[in-house]
């Protein structure tokens, strides 16, 4: 498209992207649009039930005195739709830009990106898979992360997880949590897609054998160290403090999504709290509750919005041990403090629904595609009344 003009001796005339000659000294460096924002299937939270904004953020080299424009194409739930090209800001005098334009609720859409001088197109940039739909954060421990017994995959394909810089179809393992094995999400992005007729995304971050203690920030202190103490200080005789690895990454996830940049946080964890072999390792149900409910303050403060929790009960080890009644009695008592909502109870997912024939903690491939139906179960209901509030996403629910 961009070829050099021989022959024209002294003057050097260049062509530029559209043909028009240029004047030595005029780059003649093919335009080139560059997006970093959004990214392939990436899922944008809405902000209403019609939709939302979706930010737009790129370069544009050489070509200084082009003017840019976006679009989206694609399918919702009315069917086929194509927006009108809608003005970007640029700069003559800086390469980068970030603007953003309306998006409604739906897709996969193609968004695309054009630089044109006057009435010719010189160069165009596009994302071809971006939906307008609903983000949650999935936390806690290994049931929360990878290690179901089956690894599962999206089957509408309009699941996808961010990794922190990239999005993809989230088939199993879930990025950026830990584990190698299945995950429920698959499951209830799926029914939570099929339900609401738009893209779900999932930011995954739960950390195996992790006790509520580990995720708390630094200058929390607590009188028991958990079974494991990796992310954990010992700070005064029988006193003991977290790390703040885990909180960092964890807040830090949640900042990069931006104010209302996810609809929830569902937190699934409390195993490794329960029956300890060394009862000096477990955390009464008090403790737990008051833990759990500074690591909820903790983390709106750091990401400056009151983000919505679920609490799921659980609290199950293997089939003589199905649950703590003081464990699940503090999940329940941080929902009726007006904390959280309330999750759903997964120490009801035994038997066959269990690993390893019913005999383990993790969960088979039948109680993984459960798992995620209970959660759909609870969520769902609160979410339609979220769509119907003219209130920006996850700005109504409990929060202190």
């Amino acid at each position: 498209m961009f070829k050099a003009m021989f022959g024209l001796g002294l003057l050097g005339i260049l062509a530029l992207g559209d043909g028009r000659p240029a004047v030595a000294g005029e780059s003649a460096v093919p335009a080139v649009i560059t997006l970093t924002q959004p990214r392939d299937f990436q899922v944008v939270q809405r902000t209403a039930a019609a939709g939302g904004r979706v930010v737009i953020a790129g370069s544009l080299s050489s070509l200084p005195d082009a003017l840019l424009s976006a679009r989206i194409v694609g399918t919702n739930a009315a069917g086929a739709f194509m927006g009108p090209w809608e003005p970007l800001a640029m700069d003559p005098r800086v390469a980068a830009f970030r603007g953003g334009i309306a998006c409604p609720a739906g897709g996969w859409y193609r968004l695309e990106v054009r630089a044109a001088r006057g009435e010719t197109v010189v160069a165009e940039g596009r994302v071809e898979h971006l939906g307008m739909g609903e983000v949650f954060v999935v936390a806690g421990q290994s049931n929360s992360a990878n290690y179901g017994e089956e690894k599962q995959e999206t089957a509408t394909g309009l699941v996808a997880a961010w990794d922190g810089t990239n999005w993809r179809l989230a088939k199993d393992p879930q990025p950026g949590a830990e584990g190698g094995g299945g995950s429920f999400l698959p499951a209830l992005g799926d029914r939570l897609a099929k339900e609401l007729g738009v893209p779900v995304g999932f930011v995954s971050l739960g950390v195996g054998a992790t006790s509520v203690r580990e995720w708390l920030p630094t200058g929390m202190a607590f009188d028991r160290p958990p079974t494991l103490t990796r992310n954990v200080v010992t700070v005064g005789t029988s006193e003991w403090e977290a790390s703040g690895r885990i909180f960092e990454h964890f807040s830090g996830r949640l900042k990069a999504l931006g104010t209302h940049g996810f609809r929830a946080v569902l937190w699934h964890q409390g195993e490794s709290d329960a029956h300890q072999a060394d009862p000096t390792r477990t955390l009464p149900g008090e403790g737990y509750r008051r833990l759990l409910e500074e690591l909820i303050r903790a983390t709106r403060r750091e990401i400056g919005w009151e983000a919505p929790w679920f609490v799921a009960q659980v609290s199950y080890h293997i089939p003589t041990d199905t649950g703590d009644p003081a464990i699940r009695a503090a999940q329940q008592a941080v929902v009726a403090d007006g904390m959280a909502l309330a999750g759903p109870d997964t120490d009801t997912l035994t038997g066959e629904r269990r690993e390893n024939h019913g005999q383990g903690v993790h969960l088979s491939a039948l109680g993984l595609r459960e798992h995620g139906a209970l959660w759909a179960e609870k969520v769902l209901p609160w979410l339609r009344t979220q769509l119907a509030s003219p209130t920006p996403a996850g700005k109504a629910g409990p929060g202190r």
